[in-house]
């Protein structure tokens, strides 16, 4: 299956962030994918209010988003905000096309580095996975990445290949921690761990996180086998499910736990 990573830098407008979306889905269709994943906050960067553009996932930006991978006969991945009843936003992925539409509610708030997401955010609390092509993916968000029982629980659910859509912050040792936390997650998890970030979007000020760009895949042995710069870009990466079960095989931390 080629899953498509379409690292993008997201505006405050989310009709501007559509236009990104289309552009992108109709290379990555055009290229023989299946999947397209893009960032955490693809419907609108973190630097704004989030509560004002925050819409069901019925409402006109998922449902324009559907469109799209409908058009393009392919399942879009992609950040964006869902209203929570109690005022404020869920950090929500949207999985839609080919016949799906629903959200995975990020789970872990990013508390840390002198943000605090869970002032605007409210956490979710289910894990998702999705069918594509033979092929159970399960969804992850960004902060998600620094806690391994997720990662271990989706492949608990079947998941051979684990999609993570991020806005990782800048910041000393930050681009060391992303990839080394991806490939450990793919080896904890023994599945492919394919994550899609911001693109850098230079110089800033605050501490909202934007991006830095190098999204990357990682094979259930912790291997890189692609990887983008800081900069906008489209990585195609063909996810081959035998890999996992050679890795389950020579390394069954899977089958070898005891709690």
């Amino acid at each position: 299956m080629r899953v498509a990573l379409c690292q993008i830098t997201s505006t405050p407008d989310p009709t501007a962030n559509l236009a990104l979306v289309r552009t992108a889905v109709q290379e990555a269709a055009a290229q023989g994918a299946a999947v397209a994943l893009f960032p955490e906050a693809t419907m609108a960067c973190f630097a704004v209010p989030l509560a004002p553009l925050a819409e069901p996932l019925t409402g006109p930006w998922a449902t324009k988003v559907q469109e799209i991978a409908d058009e393009h006969a392919i399942v879009v991945v992609a950040g964006m905000f869902t209203p929570s009843p109690d005022g404020r936003v869920t950090n929500t992925m949207l999985i839609t096309g080919q016949g799906n539409h629903l959200g995975y509610d990020k789970i872990h708030l990013f508390d840390a580095f002198g943000f605090t997401e869970s002032r605007t955010v409210a956490p979710g609390n289910t894990l998702v996975t999705v069918t594509v092509e033979d092929t159970v993916l399960g969804i992850a968000t960004c902060y998600d990445v620094r806690f391994p029982e997720l990662f271990r629980a989706l492949a608990d659910q079947g998941a051979t290949a684990i999609l993570m859509g991020a806005s990782w912050g800048a910041g000393p040792g930050k681009r060391e921690q992303w990839e080394l936390l991806v490939r450990a997650r793919a080896l904890d998890s023994t599945c492919w761990v394919l994550a899609c970030g911001q693109a850098d979007p230079g110089p800033v000020t605050g501490p909202a996180p934007l991006g830095i760009g190098h999204s990357l895949a990682a094979t259930p042995f912790g291997d890189v086998v692609a990887q983008l710069g800081p900069t906008p870009g489209l990585l195609l990466v063909d996810v081959d499910t035998t890999t996992v079960d050679k890795a389950r095989k020579a390394i069954p931390v899977l089958a070898n736990r005891r709690l």
